[in-house]
C-alpha cells in the first residue's frame, strides 16, 4: 500500500477550502493521510519549528477548526512553509500520492481562470496534480451555499488519449484514470481525439498525402485504442469503459465533456528538450476551461520511493 499523502495546498481563498474538501474525499478513497500545506513568502527563525509543525499560522489554524466541527477525516498532518509558492508546492509534489490545489489563490487577479501557482505545480510536479475549479466557471454553476460541490455528481470520469501517440499503450494517465474511476465506483469515458485532414507537410503531394481515406484512418486508429484499452480493461475490470474516436479538437472535446463528469484526466507529454513549458497544449487549454476538477499526470518515468536508479 502506498504510504504517501495527499497533499493539498492553501492559503485561505474559497477556492482552496474547495480543494481541501476535495483532497480529503481522495484521500479517504486511498486510505491515505492529508497534509495541509500553507506557504508563507518568509517565516521569521523565531517562528521556524512551530510553522514546520503548522502551528502559529492564522491560515491553518481557521481551517483546523473547521475540519474539526465536521464529519471524520483521515489522519491530518498540517504543515506551514516558508518561500516561493509556485517553487515549493511543485516539489512537494514528489512526496505525494496527488497533489491538490484550487484554480486560484488569494493573489494576481480575480478574472483569472487560473492562476500561477496551479499552472506550475501542473508543468513541474513530479506527481499527478488535481486542480478544483470554481463552481460558477463558465457562468454555467450558481456557486453553492456552502461554498464547495460534492466530491462526487455524475459517476463519471473522462480521460482524453491521443490515438495517433506511438506511446499511447504505456500511458500514466490513462492507468491513473482507471484506478480513480475503480476507487470512486465509476465509469469511465475515453475521448479519442484525432484532426480530419491530417496534418502533413507542404511539400507532400496532395493527392499522395490523402490516399487515404478518413474510413480507413479511423479504422486504423479505432484499432490501435482498442488495443490499447485492452490492457487497461483487464488489470480493471470492474470498470466500466465507453470509448469514443472523435474527428474534433481533443481540448474542446475534453472541456464539453467536464459537465458531465466528476474529473477530467489528461497527460503531461514528456519533455522533447531539457528546457521550456512542459505542460501541452491540450493540458493547458483543458486547466483553463474545464468545469469539474482536473487531473494532470506526468508520462515521465517515475521511481517509487526506496528504490534507486
Amino acid at each position: 500500500m502506498d504510504s504517501r499523502p495527499v497533499v493539498v495546498g492553501v492559503d485561505g481563498s474559497p477556492d482552496s477550502e474547495r480543494a481541501l474538501h476535495w483532497a480529503a474525499e481522495a484521500a479517504r478513497l486511498r486510505s491515505a493521510p492529508l497534509q495541509v500545506v500553507h506557504v508563507w513568502p518568509y517565516v521569521t527563525s523565531a517562528r521556524a519549528a512551530d510553522a514546520e509543525a503548522g502551528t502559529g499560522d492564522p491560515v491553518l489554524e481557521e481551517l483546523r477548526t473547521k475540519l474539526a466541527e465536521g464529519p471524520e477525516l483521515p489522519e491530518i498532518e498540517f504543515r506551514s512553509l516558508s518561500g516561493l509558492t509556485d517553487v515549493i508546492l511543485p516539489g512537494l509534489g514528489d512526496q505525494a500520492q496527488l497533489l491538490v490545489l484550487g484554480s486560484r489563490g488569494r493573489g494576481g487577479f480575480a478574472s483569472l481562470l487560473l492562476g500561477s501557482n496551479g499552472m506550475a505545480c501542473a508543468a513541474h510536479s513530479a506527481g499527478p496534480v488535481v486542480v478544483v475549479p470554481r463552481p460558477d466557471r463558465g457562468g454555467t454553476r450558481p456557486e453553492p451555499a456552502d461554498g464547495h460541490r460534492p466530491g462526487t455528481a455524475h459517476g463519471r470520469v473522462t480521460v482524453g488519449v491521443d490515438p495517433t501517440a506511438e506511446e499511447a499503450g504505456d500511458s500514466s494517465a490513462i492507468d491513473f484514470a482507471f484506478q480513480e474511476a475503480a476507487r470512486r465506483g465509476a465509469a469511465l469515458q475515453v475521448v479519442a481525439a484525432y484532426m480530419w485532414p491530417m496534418a502533413v507537410p507542404v511539400a507532400f503531394d496532395y493527392v499522395v498525402a490523402y490516399d487515404t481515406t478518413q474510413q480507413e484512418y479511423e479504422g486504423a486508429l479505432v484499432k490501435q485504442v482498442t488495443e490499447v484499452l485492452a490492457r487497461y480493461r483487464e488489470r480493471y475490470p470492474d470498470v466500466v469503459v465507453e470509448a469514443s474516436l472523435r474527428p474534433a479538437d481533443a481540448a474542446g472535446q475534453l472541456v464539453e465533456e467536464s459537465e458531465r463528469s466528476d474529473l477530467v484526466v489528461v497527460g503531461r507529454h514528456r519533455r522533447r528538450l531539457p528546457v521550456g513549458r512542459r505542460l501541452g497544449a491540450v493540458a493547458h487549454a483543458v486547466l483553463l476551461h474545464a468545469l469539474c476538477p482536473i487531473a494532470v499526470v506526468p508520462e515521465e518515468a517515475r521511481e517509487e520511493p526506496g528504490t534507486s536508479g
